[in-house]
């Protein structure tokens, strides 16, 4: 058989594999199958915010019923990964993340089946990570992390507040303004939407081929800035450059590994384009302390307390609180998605540091090339040299200079050697 030949059938071979596994996961739509409907804030708020939820499993089971049947489910990964092993052999590259796709899918599927009870939130501590995990021997945790930025914006507060702070646009207003923008960065053969929604917990989510705006919101210059970046160049961005490859198709879906990179790619883009703001990372921080607080025994309405005394309104607490508790109980655990968008901040804004550090810095760009993991990367970096998958087409411009990501990067690893305790002794003068 020619090498030509091989090449072909090993092509062939990792597409109809990784077509398997695009399939298997279309019904697992992890997200609606937590909701709460209407009925649960109604009774809140009928009992003056103080009486929790009834929910358990049984309510899961009656008012939101999986749209498959869990074992099949399980069974059909267990297959592919079966054929992986078959097909590819034991050391395959490719195989190796498909392999780990299947697995956590599977967990997936065993963390909806056990919403309600105290294993849903075993299982998603170990998809996406607790607030009391460390980053290395003796690091801090994310939830110090929270409480140093805490401290930290609550001396500047509304000093550095502008008009573009200000929460004056409609949702349509939103809708209108990122059509535009979104337009401009994407291609005319992409056909991106932006639309209003009322069926979304967050202000602002992205699809496959579309962003939600949260009706009847108003927003600031900065929230509609944060959305393009966000949920436009980042979700959008990584879900169409998943799309476009030609073999590797599995890239366009991501399993909670990839949402942890995913989550701190839109984050640090954030970051890196100058869109974020207090306000925004204060939200972020405030999410870690609610599920800690969650992991450390609080219920429904500890967490709710907690957000009305950050300052917000009944309605926003609800719903940052609904946030932490959904798929569990109101007594039960939380669930810890929401620690991804810190945790992947740290860990990217890291690789980066190190890529940079060890010569490795061509391999940032593939962080775009579809719903990727950190681990993963070295991987993906072999793919593409051998021209399994394709560059990404779509990467913010931040990202895409490495010379310019190069320069941060090495002033950062030195600046990171400082003592920030001696220098605020030697900077007393100064500062006062």
């Amino acid at each position: 058989m020619a090498n030509g030949e091989i090449v072909g059938e090993y092509q062939q071979v990792v597409h109809e594999l990784s077509e398997r596994i695009v399939s298997a996961q279309k019904p697992i739509r992890i997200l609606d199958a937590l909701k709460w409907d209407a009925g649960v804030e109604k009774y809140f708020i009928q009992n003056k915010y103080k009486k929790l939820p009834p929910i358990d499993s049984e309510y899961y089971s009656q008012k939101n019923p999986l749209s498959f049947d869990p074992d099949k489910k399980i069974e059909e990964f267990h297959d592919i990964d079966r054929s992986i092993r078959r097909m590819l052999g034991q050391y395959s590259g490719v195989g190796s993340i498909m392999q780990r796709m299947c697995y956590e899918y599977c967990r997936v599927v065993d963390m909806l089946r056990a919403r309600g009870t105290p294993k849903f939130t075993e299982i998603s501590q170990e998809l996406y990570g607790s607030s009391q995990d460390a980053f290395h021997v003796g690091a801090p945790t994310l939830n110090d992390l929270a409480t140093l930025i805490t401290n930290t914006l609550s001396k500047i507060k509304d000093k550095v507040n502008t008009d573009a702070d200000i929460p004056r646009y409609t949702s349509q207003d939103a809708v209108n303004m990122l059509s535009e923008r979104l337009s401009n960065y994407f291609s005319d053969k992409e056909n991106i939407r932006v639309e209003l929604s009322d069926g979304i917990i967050a202000d602002a989510a992205a699809g496959a081929d579309r962003i939600k705006i949260h009706d009847g919101l108003k927003f600031s210059l900065r929230e509609i800035r944060t959305f393009e970046i966000h949920e436009g160049w980042v979700h959008l961005g990584t879900t169409l450059n998943g799309m476009a490859q030609p073999i590797c198709t599995f890239l366009s879906k991501g399993p909670p590994s990839s949402t942890v990179t995913q989550e701190g790619l839109a984050i640090i883009t954030e970051i890196f384009t100058f869109s974020s703001y207090p306000g925004r990372v204060r939200r972020l921080t405030n999410r870690i302390s609610a599920v800690n607080m969650a992991e450390e025994g609080a219920n429904f309405y500890d967490v709710f307390q907690f957000y009305r005394e950050q300052g917000l309104d009944e309605e926003d607490s609800y719903q940052s609180t609904m946030r932490v508790f959904r798929g569990s109980t109101p007594e039960g655990g939380p669930y810890t998605k929401d620690l991804s968008y810190s945790k992947g901040f740290i860990l990217i804004y890291n690789f980066m540091r190190l890529a940079v550090q060890r010569g490795l810095v061509k391999r940032i760009p593939l962080l775009f090339v579809g719903k990727t993991t950190l681990e993963d990367l070295h991987i993906l970096s072999d793919l593409m040299e051998e021209g399994i998958i394709t560059p990404p087409k779509y990467i913010p411009p931040q990202f895409s200079d490495l010379a310019a990501v190069s320069a941060w990067m090495v002033y950062s690893l030195f600046l990171n050697r400082l003592d920030l305790r001696r220098l605020a002794l030697d900077f007393k003068g100064i500062l006062q």
